[in-house]
């Protein structure tokens, strides 16, 4: 497949596909839910917006990141939660419809946030003017086309045909599990010559970026009298980034494949402290609290 092919058509409508089949299992109802929520709301998003991108430049400062790989990593920082941290809410017994909740309102407010912070990486870790930077409008513009447009087709046809949305809920969502995997094998075979060193490189601090904030989210919750089911979902909310949109910004607006390569990573090292997580969640919250809910 050829890197314009992939960056420029196959990336954006698999990513605006994974979105639409989130949009498939949203209401208006789940938006609502935020009024119910502020205090673990303003957790969420505080620890989202402003923790997480804090702890990325940490990171990189600790661990000596250079150029494209600090700035990718910049990028996975900058990007919402996305259906998988609701999807692993949901396994680990966390509260799925506050994990809803947080990815509709980091999701809004990231669509502006993100152009900013990738554009300030650029000049603080890029010289010279080397890498163009992302245009404000046109990236706003282009993360809205495919996220957050595609989340209001799904639920539009929620509403108005739900026996529909749920025949194609299972379909989409597997065609999402392979889009995503295939997102991931593209964008690590696109630098397959230095990936050994690559994953050497940005694999610990990717990796430490999804424990600490995944610490600091449950740690955070805690300290402002959460329950364990709320904390968890916080915690994976904090924690559980949107890696393919990570890769779209970087191939496909950034035309850049090395800076894809952090969220890649991740996306790889995710599932396996997710799983960490889920069997966790499964451990301390009993199964009759869940069914509670």
């Amino acid at each position: 497949m050829q890197s314009n092919v992939l960056t420029e058509v196959f990336l954006p409508l698999a990513l605006a596909i994974i979105m639409l089949g989130m949009g498939l299992s949203l209401t208006l109802t789940d938006f609502k839910r935020i009024l119910l929520y502020p205090k673990a709301i303003a957790v969420g998003i505080i620890n989202q917006i402003i923790m997480l991108p804090l702890l990325a430049f940490a990171i990189i400062a600790l661990l000596g990141l250079e150029t494209e790989l600090a700035v990718g990593l910049v990028i996975l920082a900058a990007c919402p939660g996305g259906p998988t941290s609701n999807l692993i809410s949901h396994l680990s017994r966390g509260d799925v419809a506050l994990s809803i909740s947080l990815t509709v309102v980091s999701s809004l407010i990231t669509v502006v946030s993100i152009p900013f912070l990738v554009n300030f990486a650029i000049l603080k870790f890029i010289p010279d003017g080397q890498q163009q930077a992302l245009p404000i409008f046109n990236t706003i513009l282009s993360v809205l086309v495919i996220t957050l447009i595609p989340v209001a087709i799904g639920m539009a046809i929620n509403k108005a045909k739900p026996a529909l949305a749920s025949r194609l809920d299972r379909p989409v969502k597997l065609l999402s599990a392979i889009f995503l995997f295939l997102i991931i094998a593209g964008a690590l075979a696109k630098e397959k010559e230095n990936l050994v060193s690559f994953f050497i490189l940005v694999g610990p601090a990717t990796l430490l970026l999804n424990l600490l904030s995944m610490g600091i989210g449950y740690g955070t919750s805690r300290i402002t009298n959460h329950s364990t089911k709320q904390s968890i979902t916080i915690a994976i909310e904090s924690g559980i980034q949107n890696g393919t949109l990570g890769i779209a910004i970087a191939a496909s607006l950034l035309q850049n494949a090395a800076m894809s390569i952090p969220s890649a990573i991740y996306g790889l090292l995710m599932f396996i402290t997710s799983a960490g997580v889920i069997m966790w969640g499964n451990r301390v919250i009993p199964l009759n609290e869940e069914l509670a809910e």
